[in-house]
């Protein structure tokens, strides 16, 4: 033991060397010099718990006036607590430090600092339950201090061990076994909700072997999405586009949920819909990937021919519709994605028209650009084997209700013409009627012309009662200053 003691001055300097070494640089180098003398370190701790063992906290302090220095950057060091059992020999040699009755104010620091270092041992290293149980009843540390520690390490261990791990410059896949994978899926169904599993959460979703199937459990992705409608959940768009891409019900399920709020709220303001729409991640989803957007476009469609053209599903497209375009343009700079796969049975030509917005053109082409989007619409309808036919021409005119709004304010504003323009009550008469043949659509024009027309004669009466009306009070009204001038 003697001898022991005699050589540890002499070595305790040169080990002090090393770790102010390792801790100021992260090189390749160093690592290897680490690697290399991790053994030889081992065995110095040993010795100085040797050493340490058989002296009280103040003396330790006398003889080793750096002593908290080494052990601090030892317990830093993550290649030193990973290797064999240098991890407890530390704690052995921290409790030595420890103080059990605190006589000033500088020996009650040294034991919460000596205390926090253990808490980050403990919450670091794989110890078994019971030698977690023994420090806690030894120094008298509450598991509330170091548990909340040891998930957190823990989880971010699953999150690393997930995710491919790179190493100056060397690719370490540590790759969990599909086995593993789907039982740690399973494990966090019921912990999901808790802040501390958000990571692993989004590393499984993220999560991408080389396995020809599903790994992660279906349970997994139901309590995940359940999570996320109920807003128990915070997650980026990319696990929520990685969690629809994977699970098919997630993303039905999802639409359902926004289907129910449209239709189910009494005079939704096309406001209220938007917020909707963007709670929802679903508009961001759909410019991601063209196969969550033709799910959404699906569904949306259903709805509609169930509900004979409910006007709330009916907002909800166009609003969702606006909300795609928008964000197709701020995602998609150079779109990953040709629009031919967002719309596979359209016309290139006219979704490239209706994409732009009535109010990003000057006003004055407004009734150009209705003309030729009804020219396109009326060619497709009459070629009855071109992009599915009219009811598909018709839903991808609906998904652009500015479009139709625009078409109805031209007609109004057209009352000075003899006859409304024939282009404009064609569009609005097929926005109203897509299954109607010539025949009925003709009845439809004829119909919409005549009310317009009443429209405009009901404006008309009405400009000429007011006119008779402000007549009558402007007579009134110089008969009374007459009145009032004869008696001054």
């Amino acid at each position: 033991m003697a001898e022991d003691s005699a050589g540890l001055p002499s070595n305790y300097q040169f080990w002090m060397q090393k770790l102010s070494v390792w801790t100021q640089a992260s090189t390749l180098e160093t690592q290897r010099d680490i690697c290399l003398h991790l053994p030889q370190f081992q065995e110095f701790l040993r010795r100085m718990y040797e050493t340490l063992k058989e002296m009280d906290s103040n003396a330790i302090i006398e003889r080793f006036p750096t002593i908290c220095q080494l052990l601090a950057k030892s317990c830093w060091s993550p290649f030193i607590l990973a290797y064999d059992e240098s991890p407890k020999i530390l704690i052995w040699c921290l409790c030595c430090l420890i103080k059990k009755d605190p006589q000033n104010s500088r020996e009650s620091k040294l034991n919460s600092w000596t205390r926090r270092l253990l808490s980050h041992i403990v919450s670091t290293s794989r110890f078994d339950i019971k030698e977690v149980g023994l420090f806690n009843q030894v120094l008298g540390y509450a598991p509330t201090d170091y548990y909340p520690g040891l998930l957190k390490n823990m989880v971010l261990s699953l999150v690393s061990e997930l995710r491919e791990n790179h190493l100056n410059g060397f690719s370490s896949q540590r790759r969990m076994s599909p086995e593993r994978v789907r039982s740690l899926s399973r494990i966090c169904v019921p912990l999901l909700t808790l802040p501390d599993f958000e990571p692993l959460v989004e590393a499984l979703l993220t999560y991408h072997g080389h396995e020809p199937q599903e790994v992660l459990c279906p349970e997994f992705f139901d309590a995940v999405n359940e999570a996320f409608l109920l807003k128990k959940i915070s997650l980026p768009t990319s696990a929520i586009l990685c969690l629809w891409l994977r699970h098919l019900p997630s993303l039905e399920n999802t639409m359902l949920h926004l289907l129910e709020k449209l239709i189910s709220s009494e005079r939704n303001s096309l406001r209220r819909i938007k917020c909707f729409m963007k709670d929802s991640l679903l508009p961001e989803a759909a410019a991601c990937h063209p196969a969550i957007f033709r799910v959404i476009d699906e569904i949306f469609r259903s709805a509609l021919l169930e509900t004979d053209g409910a006007p709330e599903v009916l907002a909800g497209l166009q609003v969702f519709t606006r909300c795609f375009v928008e964000a197709l343009e701020k995602e998609n700079k150079q779109l990953k994605f040709a629009l031919k796969t967002y719309f596979p049975y359209a016309s290139p030509s006219l979704v490239m028209v209706l994409l732009q917005h009535p109010k990003d053109i000057p006003q004055g082409l407004w009734h150009q650009s209705l003309k030729h989007i009804s020219e396109m619409l009326k060619e497709i309808v009459e070629d009855h084997g071109s992009y599915g036919g009219p009811f598909e021409s018709w839903f991808l005119f609906v998904h652009f209700g500015g479009w139709a709004d625009i078409t109805a304010e031209q007609l109004l504003m057209s009352e000075a013409e003899a006859e409304p323009p024939e282009a404009l009550l064609w569009l609005l008469a097929f926005s109203c009627s897509p299954g109607a043949g010539d025949q009925q659509r003709a009845r439809t024009m004829m119909a919409q012309t005549d009310a317009i027309m009443n429209e405009i004669i009901g404006f008309l009466d009405y400009t000429l009662y007011r006119w008779d009306h402000l007549c009558v009070e402007a007579h009134r009204s110089r008969k009374l200053a007459r009145e009032l001038l004869t008696e001054l």
